[in-house]
């Protein structure tokens, strides 16, 4: 049998040359999953604090922050918005708006107080305009 001794140098070796390159891909994978979490909240975050307008399939028409507006529209409305790349500027009718409301915070926000925080209204082009 070999002396412990004469073993330990060379278990060592081995021992660093498997557990250093699992470390770093460990660090590596986990940076990732937080760098493509941040850049999932902050894809969420860009249409915050506005009216977006969606189509029933999904896509996104507009958007315009609700500071800007005087009222929001009413289901059963006929909005004109400007075209896109995808789409071209036309007259869509409101079919339902939904509200997402967020907590207020701060040093005066009462229990329960919540605040407007994104208003979407789904919508359909009007056929026949230009």
């Amino acid at each position: 049998m070999f002396p412990v001794s004469r073993i330990t140098p060379y278990t060592s070796l081995i021992g660093f040359c498997l557990g250093f390159p699992t470390a770093l891909a460990t660090y590596y994978q986990a940076w990732k999953a937080r760098q493509e979490s941040r850049e999932t909240r902050q894809g969420l975050a860009w249409s915050r604090n506005c009216l977006e307008f969606v189509l029933d399939d999904g896509t996104q028409v507009n958007l315009a922050p609700l500071e800007m507006l005087h009222t929001l529209p009413q289901p059963g409305e006929i909005v004109l918005l400007p075209g896109t790349e995808a789409l071209a500027a036309s007259a869509y009718r409101v079919g339902r708006l939904e509200h997402i409301y967020a907590p207020m915070s701060g040093g005066r926000a009462q229990v329960g107080q919540a605040r407007l925080a994104k208003t979407v209204a789904h919508v359909e082009r009007v056929v026949g305009t230009v």
